[in-house]
């Protein structure tokens, strides 16, 4: 059996990088932090990413064509286990690129890529969620308008539900700016976020969709409650 190859250098950069700023946050992160934590010379790091934003934007660039493959999938949401397994793999996606979340407003105001890409692909997060729900509204009570529902408009829950997915991790760091988003506490933040979010799913079910939904989310809260 041939020796595994070692990872080329640009790759552990990335991933070291994506690391460092999940953990202390991209302003708290120098690139001299970066190649220390590599054990590699300032130099050879610039020789391939020659500034921080670049090392941001090829980041970004690797999220979002994870989000957009995976938003491709609301399509084929069709039942309750369907919709609870799309919006955990969100979430899990959104940790693993925490730091876009945590530091929202300070890379908007200075990353000129993420400025002109991030309301697209929040668009694209809110339309995805209105295809779910639609689909949901009319699967579990046929017969009615796909998506009808006495509490509002599927687009204005989907809204509602991107801006959860938005600013969720950074009200986990208000509550506990010390611990709540350090890779031990991902289970309860991600628990908590999917209980919300999927709470607004119930009003677009009847009958034994409903009662699984609900009975999935008491399930979610007793795991929430029971957890250290």
């Amino acid at each position: 059996m041939g020796r595994k190859q070692p990872r080329r250098t640009a790759e552990r950069i990335l991933a070291t990088s994506l690391a460092l700023f999940n953990r202390f946050g991209e302003p708290n992160t120098s690139t001299s932090m970066i190649s220390a934590e590599l054990n590699i010379s300032p130099g050879n790091l610039y020789y391939h990413f020659p500034s921080k934003d670049e090392l941001i934007n090829t980041l970004f660039e690797h999220y979002k064509q994870a989000l957009t493959s995976l938003l491709a999938a609301s399509e084929d949401v069709h039942d309750v286990e369907d919709a609870w397994f799309f919006l955990h793999s969100l979430f899990e996606l959104i940790w693993q690129y925490r730091f876009f979340y945590r530091d929202l407003n300070h890379l908007l105001s200075r990353n000129r890529l993420l400025e002109t890409s991030l309301p697209a692909l929040l668009r694209h997060k809110q339309g995805a969620l209105q295809v779910i729900l639609q689909q949901l509204g009319a699967g579990s009570n046929p017969g009615t308008e796909p998506g009808t529902c006495a509490r509002g408009t599927p687009g204005a829950t989907a809204a509602s539900m991107v801006v959860v997915l938005t600013y969720w991790l950074s009200y986990e760091y208000v509550l506990q700016p010390r611990s709540a988003l350090e890779p031990e506490n991902e289970q309860n933040a991600l628990l908590r976020g999917a209980w919300h979010v999927m709470g607004m799913m119930v009003p677009y079910l009847q009958g034994a969709p409903r009662r699984h939904l609900v009975s999935l989310l008491q399930a979610y809260q007793d795991a929430a409650s029971a957890a250290p």
